[in-house]
C-alpha cells in the first residue's frame, strides 16, 4: 500500500506506524470537559467499515504525523494530510 505523503510523495506503508482513529487529535481537556468526556476519549472507539480518518507516523522517514483518509474495506487511500495542518485548522495546534 502506498501512502501519498503531502511533502515527500508516494511512500510505502512499511515506512509508517499506524496509531488509530484520527479523532485522537481532538483530546478533551481533562479538567474542563469532565471525567466522562476523557473516559469516552480513551476507551470508546468506533470500528467502521468504509471511509475512516487515521493517524499514521512516518517513522522511517521525516517523522511526520499524517491524517490519512482510507477506505477500510478496499484499503484505497483517498487523502493524506499533515496532522499538524489538521490540528491547526481545528484550532488545536496552538
Amino acid at each position: 500500500m502506498l501512502i501519498p505523503h503531502p511533502l515527500l510523495g508516494p511512500r510505502d506503508a512499511q515506512e509508517f506506524v499506524y496509531l488509530g482513529d484520527a479523532a485522537l487529535i481532538d483530546r478533551p481537556d481533562g479538567t474542563a470537559a469532565g471525567i466522562e468526556a476523557f473516559h469516552d476519549y480513551l476507551y470508546l472507539r468506533d470500528n467502521p467499515a468504509g471511509q475512516h480518518r487515521e493517524l499514521w507516523y512516518h517513522e522511517q522517514g521525516d517523522r511526520s504525523w499524517l491524517v490519512v483518509t482510507r477506505d477500510t474495506v478496499t484499503h484505497e487511500i483517498l487523502k493524506a494530510e499533515l496532522a499538524r495542518d489538521v490540528a491547526l485548522a481545528r484550532g488545536r495546534g496552538r
